[in-house]
C-alpha cells in the first residue's frame, strides 16, 4: 500500500473512530481537551507507523490503544490516579486480540454516550454543546460544523476552542450524570445525534452525497438513549424519525452514486424494517404523554417523525398526505420557530395548494440573513418556479443554489436541473 493510500486510509478510520478514540481516552484524563489532544498524538503515530508497520486488522482498536497508552503516560506525569493506572497498563501491555478488542469496545461505547453527556453540559451554551460534540463524537471537521450551523468555519473554531477551556477552568467531571442532568442535558444530547445523522444523510461536502457510517453512528446513539431515558417521549421521537430516515438510505442514490429525490426513489428498496421499528418508536413517543400530535408534550423530533411516517405510508409519491405534512410543519414552526422549518412547510404546501402557493411562502424567506449561504432556499425557489413554467427565472436559481452548495454530487444534481430549464 503506497504512502498515500495509507493516508487516505488513516483518514477514513479517524472519521469513523474518532469519538470513539477521544472517548475511550477521556475517560482516563478526565478531560476533553487534553483528550482531543491525545488522540491527535494517536493520529499522527498512525501516519508514521503504519506506511513502515502497515495497516493494522483492528485499526480502531490500535488508535485507541495508542491515546490511552499517552493518556496513562500524562496521567502518570500529573502523580494522579495511579491504582487505575496500574490497572490499565496491564490491560494495555497485553497484544491486542480479539478478546482483547470485544472487551475494549464495550468499555468504549458507555465512555462515548458519557463523552456526549459531558460535552453536553449545562455550563456551556446550547450551540457551543453542539459544535463541541459534533467535532469530538462525529468527528466532523469545523468546515462541516460551520455549514451545519450556517454560520463561519472561523466561528466555529471559537466556539470549540471557549468550550473546551469551559469545560476544563469548570472542572467539570467525566461521570455519567445522574437522572435530573441526564434530563437537563438531553435537548442537546438529541440535537447532536440528529446532526450527525444529518451530515450522514446528506453531506454537506465531499463527493459523496451520504456517509453511512454517521447514519449507522446516529442510529446506534439514538437506540442507546432509548434503552437508557425509556420514559422521554422526545428520545423515542427522534428514534423514530431517524429510523423512518434511515429507511430509504439505499433508494436514495444511483449506480453511479448520483442523488435520486424523494419522489423519484424506488419505494420498494426502501427498508421495511426500519420503517416498522420507527413506527413503533412513534408509538411510544406519543404513548407516555399527551397522546396525539398537537398536545403540549408533543416535541418537534415526534412532529418531524410523523412527517417522515407520512412518506413511509404513501405507497407512491401520489397517495402522500401532504396536506397533513403542511399541517405538521405549521405545528412545527409554532414549537421552535425557524427559516429552515418554514422552507420545508413552502415546499409542503407546494405540493398540497399548488407551487404559486409555496412560491409565497419561499419568497419571503429570500431576506433572511440565515439563509443567505442556504443552497436549498434558491434550490428550492428553482424547482417550484419550473413548475410555473418561469423556467428563466428557475435556471438562474438553480445556477446559485449549485454555486452554494458545498457537496459534488448535489451540486452537479443542481446544474442538471439548470441545463433543463433551457438557455
Amino acid at each position: 500500500m503506497s504512502e498515500s493510500e495509507v493516508r487516505r486510509t488513516v483518514e477514513a478510520v479517524w472519521r469513523l473512530e474518532a469519538g470513539r478514540v477521544v472517548a475511550g481516552i477521556a475517560a482516563i484524563v478526565r478531560d476533553v481537551g487534553q483528550a482531543e489532544e491525545l488522540a491527535q498524538d494517536a493520529l499522527v503515530a498512525a501516519l508514521e507507523s503504519w506506511p513502515r508497520e502497515g495497516v493494522p486488522a483492528n485499526p480502531g482498536a490500535w488508535l485507541t490503544t495508542v491515546g490511552k497508552r499517552r493518556a496513562i503516560d500524562a496521567v502518570r506525569r500529573r502523580q494522579t490516579g495511579e491504582r487505575v493506572v496500574a490497572a490499565l497498563g496491564r490491560d494495555l501491555d497485553e497484544q491486542v486480540t480479539p478478546d482483547f478488542d470485544a472487551a475494549l469496545e464495550d468499555r468504549i461505547e458507555d465512555d462515548l454516550l458519557r463523552l456526549i453527556f459531558v460535552a453536553c453540559h449545562p455550563v456551556l451554551s446550547p450551540i457551543a454543546r453542539a459544535a463541541l460534540t459534533l467535532r469530538l463524537v462525529g468527528g466532523l471537521t469545523t468546515g462541516e460544523i460551520a455549514r451545519a450551523f450556517l454560520t463561519t468555519e472561523s466561528t466555529v473554531g471559537q466556539r470549540i476552542t471557549r468550550a473546551k477551556a469551559t469545560l476544563a477552568a469548570a472542572r467539570v467531571p467525566f461521570e455519567a450524570p445522574g437522572p435530573a442532568e441526564r434530563a437537563e442535558r438531553l435537548g442537546s444530547v438529541l440535537e447532536v445525534v440528529y446532526l450527525i445523522f444529518n451530515e450522514g444523510y446528506a453531506a454537506t461536502a465531499g463527493d459523496d452525497w451520504m456517509r453511512p457510517t454517521l447514519v449507522q453512528e446516529a442510529l446506534r446513539l439514538a437506540r442507546q438513549l432509548q434503552g437508557l431515558m425509556p420514559d422521554e417521549p422526545e428520545v423515542h421521537g427522534l428514534a423514530a424519525l431517524l429510523e423512518i430516515q434511515a429507511s430509504r438510505v439505499h433508494a436514495r442514490t444511483g449506480p453511479d452514486g448520483e442523488p435520486i429525490l424523494l419522489n423519484d426513489q424506488d419505494r420498494t428498496r426502501w427498508d421495511q424494517l426500519l420503517i416498522r421499528r420507527g413506527l413503533a418508536a412513534l408509538d411510544r413517543a406519543r404513548s407516555p404523554g399527551t397522546g396525539a400530535v398537537g398536545g403540549a408534550q408533543t416535541g418537534p423530533y415526534t412532529i418531524q417523525a410523523e412527517v417522515a411516517a407520512c412518506h413511509a405510508r404513501a405507497r407512491t409519491p401520489g397517495e402522500t398526505d401532504w396536506a397533513r405534512i403542511a399541517t405538521l410543519y405549521a405545528e412545527l414552526a409554532r414549537l421552535v420557530p425557524s427559516p429552515v422549518v418554514e422552507l420545508n412547510r413552502a415546499v409542503a404546501v407546494a405540493q398540497a395548494d399548488g407551487p404559486a402557493a409555496g412560491l409565497e411562502i419561499a419568497r419571503a424567506l429570500a431576506d433572511e440573513p440565515a439563509l443567505a449561504q442556504y443552497h436549498l432556499l434558491p434550490s428550492v425557489l428553482g424547482d417550484l418556479l419550473a413548475k410555473l413554467g418561469r423556467q428563466d427565472e428557475a435556471r438562474r436559481e438553480f445556477e446559485r443554489a449549485a454555486s452554494l452548495a458545498g457537496n459534488a454530487r448535489e451540486r452537479a444534481l443542481l446544474l442538471d436541473r439548470a441545463a433543463a430549464c433551457g438557455s
